[in-house]
């Protein structure tokens, strides 16, 4: 019998789950910035031989983190890898969300920003490695207290211990003789068998505040004479203002500002609702737009046009028109892919104080280094005058890396002279989101007469991510943003490659002119580019008669994590096994970001041609593991974001513009829908992902 639980005791054990504490500075003033002679007198009070954590002699160890923390569990795992490699107390950690600082920039990417999973596989060298220099440190401080050598000592939960004799100085009685010491280059590492935290499920320290509501999102900043602002915006790409009325909106009670800008107009008011009663009285009259006819018939029939055009050569991997010629049989298919929305629970936001000399900004960005460049070219400001104050983010998926929202709020504030909160409405998060690009694909293959794959020629029309991102990063017709998963970013920090080692290959790319925006989508292009690429594996594995899984493992020759997913999952679904009428197994593998996945669906067509997704197994390497629990949650989340837009998602357009409002308008997978998922975590010590 499944014992029953109550939600007050839900709530009781939620907030008993940890010891650990959480800050964010959402302060009016933002975070404190020190002189030299203030920094020099901190540095005599406490140890902070680096920009990652701090010892103090009351024995905590504050860990600031630059990372952004938008339900994945990165305020959790990354001050793991410092207090397990430190050897600190779990229960006297605290745990602070950094400013935009250039020591929080990501190895991998050389931007402080919270994208291509990249946080742990970024951090987790250069952590441990901080970490372990400070945990020597403070053994080379008890050594020294009771002169002894460094071998005699040993780092034990917030203390040194001397072996011989058996006494404790903790982490705070040592911290400050530790501060007078020289930081080592190589300290040495502790070994996986010394590990505390690390590769065991601890509970994230944003839960908490979340559960009993102390939590601050974006949404929820406060200071004195905050005011708010409200955009009227165009409803066709390109459309520009024909009138407005500003009269109108300034009799509302409480609008205070009309700030026109080429490309939208902000009310603001000292409350929400009536820079939104203004922004209605504006009465705002557009243009056409650039392609008033636009609607999804005129984008799906665009995209497939596309694939005629001539395209850009990718990659190119022996001859492919001569293996195709020589096919015993060939098979050619499309697919089209539409355009999702991030949906993100909290729609966009910012809030602004630009001042004289400097501008304060809070916001639920993923990127802030991004954000203090934006700030400082919209404020005039340098940029070292310009603050991100990062809240929790309400869900990003890579929307909140994108920095417009908060260039808006800047300049508002600017024009204001003011504190503006700049609030999106639900329906303009879905009208003006940068969505996941639409595409379209043309593949050709062919099988030899032992069914063996003899070659695969593969065209992809998209429209550009780094169009919107970094332009410049276009070349030759190429962007590589939106052939992850496909080909090889040359020099990419981000590891990717295909996995199948096919006999012949060749890729070529065409750039969609649509106009809806696009941007990074949970994996980037990774998704539907996976979703395509697998789905003809299949339809070439039913060609050459053989097993799906057979057929997948003879192309990654050797590719032992791929393999072992593909192994790992069919061995825990059942591969193989006889399934009723109406019902079966498939099978996929992928590799994004340093991990390696592979999954078994177990489907159900209806009589009516409906599916049902009963099960998904799935299995993960992404090398050494921080914490399993946050893991499989992200696993279990990626499957049905998976679903959903395989079987429901798909943004609505119409006269040039987004026609989606809402989620009545935009179906997203159901609970009820929502199939039994069981996560297989791979003990592995591969290159971390």
């Amino acid at each position: 019998m499944e014992k029953q639980i109550s939600r007050r005791n839900f709530l009781i054990k939620s907030l008993k789950i940890t010891g650990l504490t959480i800050a964010v500075s959402i302060t009016p003033s933002g975070y404190k910035l020190l002189n030299a002679s203030e920094k020099k007198e901190q540095a005599l009070k406490s140890f902070k031989p680096n920009a990652w954590f701090e010892i103090t002699p009351d024995n905590a160890v504050t860990v600031t983190i630059g990372n952004s923390e938008m339900g994945q569990g990165v305020l959790t795992a990354l001050p793991m890898i410092i207090a397990d490699e430190l050897g600190a107390d779990w229960d006297q950690v605290k745990i602070v969300q950094g400013p935009a600082l250039a020591a929080f920039k990501n190895p991998l990417i050389k931007l402080q920003i919270t994208v291509a999973s990249a946080s742990v596989r970024g951090f987790y060298a250069p952590l441990r490695n901080a970490a372990a220099a400070g945990r020597a440190m403070l053994i080379q401080a008890a050594a020294q207290t009771w002169n002894v050598p460094e071998n005699a000592c040993e780092a034990v939960t917030g203390a040194v211990r001397n072996k011989k004799s058996g006494s404790k100085l903790t982490y705070g009685q040592l911290c400050l003789k530790a501060a007078t010491l020289q930081i080592p280059k190589t300290p040495p590492l502790k070994k996986k068998s010394q590990l505390r935290y690390m590769g065991k499920t601890m509970p994230r320290v944003d839960i908490p505040d979340k559960v009993s509501g102390k939590a601050v999102f974006g949404y929820d900043v406060e200071m004195p004479d905050l005011h708010y602002a409200i955009l009227a915006r165009p409803p066709a790409y390109g459309a520009k203002s024909l009138s407005y009325d500003d009269k109108a909106a300034m009799k509302i009670k409480g609008v205070k500002k009309i700030v026109p800008t080429p490309d939208w107009i902000a009310v603001c008011a000292d409350s929400f609702y009536a820079a939104l009663e203004g922004r209605d009285a504006l009465n705002a009259k557009w243009g056409k737009g650039v392609l008033p006819g636009m609607d999804n018939v005129v984008i799906e029939k665009s995209l497939m046009a596309d694939l005629d055009k001539p395209g850009a050569k990718v990659r190119q991997e022996g001859d492919v028109k001569a293996s195709l010629a020589q096919a015993k049989k060939k098979l050619e298919a499309t697919y089209y892919v539409p355009y999702v929305a991030h949906a993100t629970m909290e729609p966009m936001n910012c809030t602004a104080h630009f001042q004289k000399d400097r501008c304060e900004i809070w916001a639920p960005t993923q990127s802030q280094t991004v954000a203090q460049i934006v700030g400082s070219k919209v404020s005039g400001l340098k940029p070292e005058n310009v603050h991100i104050n990062t809240t929790l983010l309400g869900c990003g998926l890579g929307r909140r890396a994108n920095p417009d929202f908060v260039a808006q709020a800047v300049i508002v504030s600017k024009a204001l002279g003011k504190p503006v909160k700049l609030v999106w409405t639900r329906e303009q998060d879905f009208k003006y989101d940068f969505f996941r690009a639409a595409t379209s694909h043309r593949i050709e293959s062919g099988i030899d007469g032992q069914g063996n794959l003899t070659g695969w020629s593969h065209k992809v029309v998209t429209p550009s991510i780094l169009k919107y991102i970094a332009p410049q990063a276009v070349k030759g017709g190429i962007d590589f943003y939106c052939l992850w998963g496909l080909a090889d970013y040359p020099g990419s920090p981000h590891d990717n490659n295909t996995a199948y080692q096919y006999p012949n290959y060749y890729l070529d790319f065409v750039i969609s002119e649509l106009p809806p925006p696009v941007a990074p989508w949970r994996s980037v292009q990774n998704a539907p580019n996976a979703f395509v690429v697998e789905s003809f594996m299949d339809e070439m594995a039913h060609l050459a008669g053989k097993d799906p899984l057979a057929f997948r493992l003879a192309l990654l020759k050797g590719n032992m994590r791929a393999t072992r997913v593909l192994e790992t999952v069919a061995k825990k679904a059942g591969w193989g096994k006889k399934m009723p009428k109406g019902r079966g197994l498939g099978i996929a593998q992928h590799y994004c970001f340093g991990s390696y996945v592979a999954q078994v669906a177990d489907v159900s067509v209806k009589k009516d041609g409906s599916i049902k997704v009963n099960r998904v197994d799935v299995a993960v390497d992404c090398g050494p593991v921080v914490n399993p629990g946050p893991l499989e949650a992200q696993m279990e989340g990626g499957i049905i974001m998976g679903l959903s837009t395989a079987l429901k998602e798909e943004v609505k357009f119409a006269n040039g513009g987004v026609a989606t409002e809402n989620y009545e308008d935009y179906d997203l997978l159901r609970m009820s829908e929502v199939p039994e998922i069981k996560v297989h975590i791979i003990d592995s010590d591969e290159k971390i992902g």
